[in-house]
């Protein structure tokens, strides 16, 4: 008993066994269940005395961890990422178990929830440096995994997890070897379980322990809005047990541990346990409800007169030499009165609530006023939530009512930069759908976790879309210079040898391609010197240069683009390659244009997936000699290169000698 500091019972294996998994209590049954030696199962309960007697059973695979909540069976995980029930293992021990993560994955971490009366079970792996998260839904069956992108500071290690859940997310919260907690919001409900999403975390609080610190740190949430930390604030500080409250980012409440602990941390029953140097310590601690007055300690209360409300806190101290401290009735009825007059408190209708209820009934014009009402006001702790479900809301008004598309609102909503593409999927595919090529536009600038199926998507419709459609659209046109005003657009014909950092081969081995460019049309000279698209068509391809993609995912996707479209796509991609040329930076003129390394790295990409289905289009043919001529050139220039970078080293190795010689010389180098 935690209250009596009484064991009410206790086990050991026999010597050389060794107890691999931590034992848990089957709530349905009333008995405890513990593995050692990694396979060896045992079960046992209060009345019984020695484990070698107990019921025992040898399972076919390593297990990880046992999980135990009150409500369902117990959860066996197994090492390579299999789960089953506990009731179905026991039927059969020796099961086959199959391998679900890959090779060289590693779990670090896991929990087990109930969400709608159903156990979600999330597991977290690492793999070189990667880190992955796998969601189990019981109810459906359905294991989705997600890649997890640690953003700027990618050589960061990940020291210790925890997570909540609420109706539509699992909030995984990291505390990383920077010393900084993110956060990472993962969905329930998968929108394609079968294919393996990307998650980016955000930071959620800043320097909570020393980021030198490696041992004796953990965190665990005790609620949606606070989190328990343990570790040293400052490289040279003692450890510390601190509780803070996410939501207003403040520290409540925290206390140095002379004595040290080991890094483990848990919240049961409004208790905190650790350990503190040798000894097991219960901390009980209840949160309040969250209040920006509460957190800042100035939370005022109109009660009656002698009615006196004390402040949240800890008892730290050790009441009759027992090392626990316990919140007694009158402490607990003044927790409640106070979370009674905090409600009261509160107005009767927040800002985000109104919004949510408005996007429901009311008409687009009527939300555009009331979205543009809400992002003037000053951003709440909820905010990004609110933007989330807001967004969410939208969409879902939009497939069950085709003639809703409140473009303006969503517009307005992109640009607060708190949405991603795997926070509303939805988004991008109405857009697709309505070929709104100005929302498309902005996704691509906005959202960094753009699929590459949804690029591909949008390159699509960005070739196909007819000129006079886009005259009636209004793009950023913020990568696109002027290209009529251009002065070098009068020599462009001259360059049939395509000048290459400034370096033009004297003679061209290539005479066929030569005679071919020799009788080239008239016409077909000036669509060379003009851009073969209309400005507006050149920004929105601009967006696709941008977009950040993988070339293993990508490739299969642009096979499925007419062939004609990529005829176009390289003709323009050559133009800008040209006007790259005419200057010595190898750079475009705007404010944010494409870099050569984008377009040169398109090119490669459309030729790779392509090449059989463009080689044998006639109007496509001049092109290919002029991306044939312009590899040449690189070629050539990289070959001059190579000769001086060998001349240069031998200067360099004259003027290490030049030690040897006198005050005085005269030096004549020979170059070849």
């Amino acid at each position: 008993m935690v209250s009596d500091q009484k064991p009410l019972g206790s086990w050991s294996v026999k010597q050389g066994q060794i107890i691999t998994c931590p034992a848990v209590c089957n709530f349905q049954t009333r008995e405890y269940i513990v593995v050692h030696d990694n396979k060896v199962l045992r079960i046992w309960n209060n009345e019984d005395v020695n484990l070698d007697k107990v019921f025992k059973a040898t399972l076919s695979a390593e297990v990880y961890r046992i999980l135990s909540v009150q409500g369902t069976e117990p959860l066996v995980l197994f090492k390579e990422g299999a789960v089953r029930g506990l009731e179905a293992l026991l039927a059969d021990p020796q099961q086959k178990i199959e391998t679900v993560i890959s090779d060289e994955e590693v779990i670090k971490w896991t929990k087990f929830f109930i969400v709608f009366r159903h156990p979600v079970l999330i597991f977290i792996t690492e793999k070189h440096g990667n880190y992955f998260a796998y969601v189990q839904m019981f109810n459906s069956r359905i294991l989705t995994k997600y890649t997890l992108l640690l953003g700027q500071d990618e050589n960061s290690v990940i020291e210790s997890f925890t997570a909540s859940v609420d109706r539509k997310f699992i909030s995984l919260m990291s505390l990383s070897s920077d010393g900084c907690i993110y956060e990472t919001l993962i969905p329930i409900r998968p929108t394609d379980p079968e294919k393996n999403q990307t998650l980016v975390r955000s930071l959620l609080l800043k320097a909570v322990v020393s980021g030198n610190t490696r041992n004796g740190v953990a965190l665990t949430a005790l609620d949606q809005d606070h989190i328990a930390v343990l570790g040293s604030p400052q490289a040279a500080s003692k450890e510390c047990l601190s509780v803070w409250n996410i939501k207003f980012q403040t520290l409540q409440t925290s206390k140095e541990l002379p004595q040290g602990t080991s890094g483990q941390l848990w919240y049961y029953g409004e208790n905190l346990f650790m350990l503190h140097g040798k000894s097991l310590t219960v901390i009980p601690y209840k949160c309040e409800v969250s209040s920006l007055a509460g957190a800042l300690g100035k939370l005022k209360h109109g009660q009656d007169p002698g009615t006196h409300v004390m402040p949240r806190f800890v008892n730290w101290e050790t009441p009759q030499g027992c090392g626990l401290g316990f919140q007694n009735s009158e402490q607990s009825r003044r927790i409640l009165r106070r979370r009674k007059i905090e409600v009261s408190l509160q107005p009767e209708v927040p800002p985000s609530k109104q919004l949510l209820s408005t996007i429901m009934e009311d008409s687009e014009k009527h939300i555009e006023v009331e979205v543009r009402k809400f992002l003037a006001l000053k951003q709440t702790p909820d905010f990004h939530t609110v933007i989330g479900d807001t967004v969410t809301g939208l969409l879902e008004r939009c497939k069950a009512e085709p003639s809703f598309y409140p473009r303006n609102c969503l517009m307005q909503l992109i640009q607060t930069h708190v949405l991603s593409y795997s926070l509303c999927p939805d988004l991008m595919e109405i857009a697709l759908i309505k070929k709104d090529v100005q929302l498309l536009q902005l996704c691509l600038q906005q959202f960094p976790d753009i699929p590459e199926s949804v690029t591909c998507a949008c390159l699509k419709i960005f070739l196909s879309i007819g000129d006079d459609s886009l005259q009636e659209t209004d793009v950023s046109m913020e990568s696109v210079f002027d290209y009529s005003n251009s002065v070098h657009d009068e020599k462009m014909e001259e360059q049939t040898e395509i000048l290459q950092n400034g370096f033009s081969p004297e003679e061209d081995k290539c005479s066929n391609c030569d005679q071919e460019l020799n009788k080239k049309p008239q016409d077909e000279t000036k669509e060379s010197t003009s851009c073969p698209v209309v400005p507006k068509r050149a920004a929105l391809l601009n967006a696709i240069l941008h977009s950040a993609y993988s070339e293993t995912f990508l490739l299969p996707h642009l096979k499925d683009i007419p062939a004609q479209h990529i005829t176009l796509f390289l003709k323009y991609l050559y133009f800008l390659y040209l006007k790259c040329s005419e200057n010595a930076t190898m750079t475009l003129p705007g404010i944010h244009p494409p870099t050569l390394n984008q377009i040169m790295d398109w090119i490669c990409l459309l030729l790779d997936a392509n090449f059989t289905v463009v080689v044998m289009m006639p109007e496509a043919k001049r092109l290919l000699i002029n991306l044939y001529k312009l590899v040449k050139s690189q070629i050539s220039v990289y070959s001059e290169l190579n000769k001086i970078e060998v001349s240069f080293r031998e200067l360099q190795k004259l003027n290490q000698e030049k030690n040897n010689r006198g005050l005085y010389s005269i030096e004549v180098l020979e170059l070849f």
